[in-house]
């Protein structure tokens, strides 16, 4: 089953740019899914929402992760297409 994330970055920012290979290597083989780069300072409604949290992570259910890449969030995204982070406790969620 066909899998989207999208990945809400800034330009000139290291974490950025280190979640990004992380999450390209974690995708490696995972044909079905689909990558897609925002870059939250080419709009100002955008980078309102989301300008805080980069990198940011999030799948059509919602946010799997932002600041550090949460692979086991990831893997069982990608393994079952729902979002872990939707069925914890706020004492748990990232």
């Amino acid at each position: 089953m066909k899998r989207e994330l999208t990945l809400y970055v800034r330009e000139g920012c290291h974490l950025c740019e280190d979640f990004l290979v992380q999450l390209q290597n974690l995708l490696a083989g995972h044909t079905d899914t689909t990558l897609t780069l925002v870059d939250v300072d080419r709009d100002p409604q955008t980078a309102s929402l989301f300008g805080l949290k980069v990198p940011l992570l999030v799948a059509p259910e919602g946010e799997l992760c932002h600041y550090e890449l949460d692979q086991v969030a990831v893997r069982v995204y990608l393994s079952t297409g729902q979002n872990p982070i939707k069925y914890q406790s706020h004492k748990g969620a990232r």
